[in-house]
């Protein structure tokens, strides 16, 4: 989503779409950022709008970019929200989606452990939703990319109230994330599974054609995804645990094994 809001003007609006405490630091970009969200959480960065998804209080083509990071599957009116998507979104605007695919193990378990967790749509074919999403905006697919979770929605940190089921897969743990989350990706790389993969992102419009690189270091509480070779040349890596090499997550500072593609 980055690659969409960086370079953004001053001038530009935003609309982070379904955002909870932000899908991305508003640091990162000059443009002005408006968070909308079913529900209010205090810690917002930017502007913050309470709405469903499927009524936006905003006039037609109000924003030059639109993200919606990991919300659409949380959207009950789903073909509604596309369309306001559509109607909001300038016609020169880009966009950026990114959702879970529901026939992973990663999201079997995040729907088995929160109960449905809130998704209400289940996405399975990584072409129906973007087809959808452009015959709705006229924005074309510019990118695509493979995304990889780091399990975090296990983590112990993550929750005031674990639930009694999470202690079958280890209670929340660190350490039984790292090691899990390692081995899940080793046996991903040598067989072509698909163990830990969470889901798609996309982007559209007017933003450059982009070669989306899949993330395979993915932090095991935050959840954020960091590129292997920024990690090397940044820094981050932090000397070796046993036989694996560690880096701390530069959002959360969170230790994690690293996982070289």
């Amino acid at each position: 989503m980055y690659e969409i809001v960086k370079d953004l003007p001053s001038t530009a609006w935003i609309l982070d779409l379904g955002s909870a405490m932000g899908s991305f630091d508003s640091t990162r970009t000059s443009g002005r950022v408006v968070r909308v969200d079913l529900n209010y959480l205090p810690g917002n960065q930017g502007l913050f709008v309470q709405s469903d998804a499927a009524y936006l209080p905003f006039a037609d083509w109000t924003f030059d970019a639109i993200v919606a990071n990991h919300s659409l599957e949380h959207f009950e009116r789903l073909n509604l929200a596309i369309e306001e998507i559509a109607r909001v979104a300038k016609p020169d605007g880009s966009l950026f989606i990114s959702v879970p695919d529901a026939s992973t193990l990663s999201d079997r378990l995040y729907r088995w452990l929160g109960r449905g967790g809130g998704h209400v749509n289940a996405f399975t074919d990584s072409l129906e939703l973007p087809g959808r999403v452009t015959d709705a905006t006229g924005m074309q697919v510019k990118g695509t990319c493979v995304l990889f979770s780091g399990f975090s929605f296990l983590n112990k940190y993550n929750q005031k109230n674990l639930p009694r089921r999470a202690w079958l897969l280890g209670g929340g743990q660190e350490w039984i994330l790292l090691v899990g989350t390692y081995c899940l990706r080793t046996l991903d790389r040598a067989f072509g599974t698909r163990l830990s993969v969470y889901g798609w992102a996309y982007s559209f419009g007017s933003v450059a054609a982009l070669e989306l690189k899949p993330n395979w270091n993915v932090c095991i509480r935050c959840g954020s995804g960091h590129d292997e070779e920024w990690l090397k040349d940044s820094g981050f890596l932090s000397g070796a645990l046993i036989f694996w090499k560690q880096y701390r997550c530069p959002r959360c500072g969170t230790k994690n094994l690293f996982k070289s593609m």
